[in-house]
């Protein structure tokens, strides 16, 4: 072994030189030591500081990644949300060259290829007949030597007759005295509305502009002005809309109940103002009547209120939970809404940076879309074909070994993941994908709530709500009659005329009764 070369003092040794070394520029030797010693400990304690300091720096790094993440998908949720309400003009990204563009084949103009031709219903009667000589002279050439031939050409044009007159009706009414009452009384005749002015067809006329057509009161008077030289203010038009809910109020009330009976029901709200107030119109129908009820909440008491707590019959509805305490003995989702949620966020991790991009996801989304619109195309295929129901089994086992293979591993992309949670839970959404397999007579999409509530919609966007609580009940007790009337294949003035010159039961039976 080698020898250390330093040598070790004895252990009484005394330095002459400790306290003014001459090495150390005459400095006490432990007046440097004790320096020393301190410079080290502080060096110790920099270089633990710094490494607090980089562990924060490296979790502040990663809390600054994950921010940056979130902003991302935030702003891409935002331009979607911004687009959603303002669609980009595609005219304009055509003709500027936008190479997208190009890549989608343009849609051909008019109905799909083997839809049946539009053309419009011959006349059943023809009031007039007018017989018109041949021409003396040709209308293209100017020829005079025409030569007539017995050959007749039919030309059948139909129009309307506008008559600018009201058609006025004086009833003389024979009195009787009653003893009791100690008053003359009379009778209502046929058509009659006693102490009213303004007839039943103008009222049921009135209420279907207001309602069927969509038209602020101001636009009735003013129609039945021009046409009718009929004059009323729009306060009266108001309050024939009132007295057709005052009457059918009681149908009103027997269409929930039969709602609450029926075997299955489309469910759907949207938004509502009444007088500046958030509130919600609600709707629950199907082929056979349409209940719409506007309320102040959006909750699971509505929905009870509609259907009841206990519905027996099929329920279609998007995947809001209020409807959850319906509880109806088998429940669909709307597979419409799924395959626009899959396309939302697969645009939405498109709109974000390379880095922040799940691929996986992304593909999960386009598949999913596809497995949703082959369902759809199968359901269509097994209610037009009654052989086809004996495989719709077949066919919904096949779709959820599919959706069970999709949903297997997770994702990154916490949409993506909510989506995949959502569609796998049992609780959730699994079990309710693939009920109009079951039910062929039913749809697996909710567009029929979706068009019976457009209408609804329109309006709001026209008169931007309704102002009091009386207004919001004729804006479901009215549209709730009109739109039965019209899928029980009646007319709407047909039957409001008969709302307001008869019993609500005799105007129920009208309603009801297909026959003519």
């Amino acid at each position: 072994m080698k020898k250390n070369n330093r040598t070790q003092a004895p252990w009484d040794y005394d330095c002459p030189y400790k306290n003014n070394c001459p090495h150390l520029e005459w400095s006490s030797t432990h007046w440097i030591f004790s320096q020393y010693q301190h410079s080290y400990d502080e060096h110790c304690e920099h270089w633990h500081i710094r490494d607090l300091l980089e562990e924060k720096l490296a979790q502040a790094r990663a809390q600054i990644e994950q921010l940056e993440q979130e902003n991302a998908q935030l702003k891409a949720k935002l331009k979607i949300v911004h687009q959603r309400q303002f669609k980009a003009n595609k005219k304009n990204k055509q003709a500027s060259g936008d190479k997208r563009s190009d890549k989608k084949q343009k849609k051909r103009r008019g109905a799909r290829k083997g839809h049946p031709g539009w053309s419009r219903s011959k006349p059943d009667h023809i009031d007039k007949t007018i017989d018109v000589p041949a021409p003396d002279q040709c209308p293209h050439c100017d020829c005079d030597h025409l030569n007539p031939v017995e050959q007749v050409k039919e030309h059948v044009q139909e129009d309307i007759i506008l008559q600018p007159r009201t058609h006025v009706t004086n009833f003389k009414h024979q009195q009787a005295f009653c003893p009791k009452c100690n008053r003359l009384v009379i009778q209502a005749a046929k058509n009659e509305l006693l102490n009213c002015h303004i007839g039943p067809v103008t009222k049921a006329a009135a209420v279907y502009l207001r309602y069927g057509l969509g038209l602020p009161y101001r636009k009735v008077r003013r129609l039945f002005k021009d046409f009718f030289n009929m004059s009323f203010v729009p306060a009266t038009a108001l309050n024939f809309d009132r007295q057709a809910t005052r009457n059918g109020s009681g149908i009103y009330e027997d269409l929930k109940e039969k709602l609450r009976a029926a075997t299955h029901a489309y469910c759907d709200e949207t938004f509502w103002r009444q007088n500046g107030v958030n509130h919600y119109v609600w709707y629950g129908g199907n082929d056979d009547l349409d209940v719409f009820h506007i309320d102040r909440h959006r909750s699971q008491d509505v929905a009870q209120h509609l259907l009841g707590d206990d519905f027996d019959g099929i329920m279609i509805a998007d995947g809001y939970a209020g409807y959850n305490g319906v509880n109806p003995i088998a429940r669909q989702s709307c597979l419409a809404h799924l395959i626009r949620k899959a396309k939302e966020i697969k645009k939405q991790i498109l709109l974000c940076e390379k880095k922040y991009q799940d691929n996986r996801a992304i593909a999960f989304c386009d598949e999913i879309k596809e497995l949703f619109k082959q369902a759809c195309q199968i359901g269509q295929k097994v209610r037009a074909n009654n052989d086809e129901r004996n495989n719709a089994d077949k066919y919904k086992r096949k779709l959820q070994r599919r959706l069970k293979k999709l949903c297997k591993t997770p994702f990154l992309d916490k949409d993506a993941e909510n989506l995949r949670n959502r569609l796998s839970d049992p609780k959730r959404e699994y079990n309710r994908l693939f009920v109009f397999l079951d039910h062929p007579d039913i749809e697996p999409t909710n567009n029929h709530a979706e068009r019976a509530l457009r209408k609804l919609v329109i309006f709001r966007k026209i008169c931007f709500g309704t102002r009091s609580g009386q207004g919001s009940y004729c804006h479901s007790v009215l549209p709730s009659l009109l739109s039965t009337a019209i899928r029980q294949g009646k007319h709407p003035i047909d039957f409001f005329h008969t709302l307001f010159v008869s019993d609500p039961a005799t105007a129920q039976a009208k309603l009801y009764n297909n026959s003519s």
